[in-house]
């Protein structure tokens, strides 16, 4: 049984003394979380990442939103692995869609980071999606399915074994179009089989989120999905009450 995970990426919003009144007042949620068998998270920014690890209980996942693939060199504005890890992070979002549209995030590029992830121990949720030009046009499968298999490629079963892939539907994120369950199920799914034949049976282990205008009334839905292991919200994880209905709605 994949155990649920509720993970909320906050893209660039809060600041630091916003971010750490967050993580305190999180503190009963991660305990009712733990009691229930789910993991619970957020993607704070880098200059959040070490004030909400510090001030959130040990139960809670913090993420960083993105990572750079080598661990030194000159690459200004960027953040290496050992720079997270640092601080005790240990879960990194790749490939999200605003990475990829608006800073050349490349499947290949993906890749890079996934596997100095892993080499490192660190666990990646690589996020692929398709935009609406391409949903309209039926590529879903095709493009998913690239981003699939290019950014997982000369990884093994045992590598990608507590790996965590996030389908967000770039037409639905922000926008408050939903994607259907049944095209979240369809979608998920598919990633599944993906994965089932690039790694055989570990598939079975790989937790699928779905992303995109996720929300407390219709979280639930998606979750109840059998190929949906948990959701990874945007706007509704900023307040301290809505994020809580989000994991209420889905105990």
């Amino acid at each position: 049984m994949r155990r649920k995970l509720l993970l909320g990426n906050w893209k660039m919003n809060k600041l630091a003394s916003e971010a750490k009144e967050f993580a305190v007042a999180s503190r009963d949620l991660a305990k009712k979380a733990e009691a229930n068998n789910i993991d619970l998270g957020v993607a704070p920014t880098y200059l959040s990442l070490a004030t909400v690890k510090e001030n959130a209980a040990k139960t809670m996942i913090v993420a960083a939103q993105n990572v750079h693939f080598n661990d030194h060199g000159a690459f200004t504005g960027e953040v290496s692995i050992p720079m997270l890890k640092e601080f005790g992070i240990d879960w990194v979002l790749i490939g999200h869609s605003e990475r990829r549209t608006y800073d050349n995030e490349t499947n290949e590029k993906c890749n890079a980071k996934i596997k100095a992830l892993i080499a490192n121990n660190m666990v990646p949720v690589y996020c692929v999606g398709e935009t609406l030009e391409q949903f309209e046009a039926n590529q879903t499968k095709a493009v998913v399915g690239e981003q699939v298999r290019v950014g997982l490629k000369e990884l093994t079963a045992e590598d990608v074994k507590n790996l965590v892939v996030a389908y967000e539907p770039v037409w639905s994120i922000g926008t408050g179009k939903n994607a259907s369950t049944e095209i979240a199920e369809d979608v998920c799914k598919f990633i599944r089989d993906v994965l089932r034949e690039m790694f055989g049976d570990v598939a079975d282990e790989i937790r699928v989120l779905y992303g995109g205008s996720v929300k407390p009334e219709n979280i639930k839905a998606y979750l109840s999905c059998p190929d949906v292991d948990g959701g990874l919200v945007g706007g509704a994880s900023l307040k301290i009450d809505s994020y809580e209905a989000l994991l209420n709605n889905i105990l």
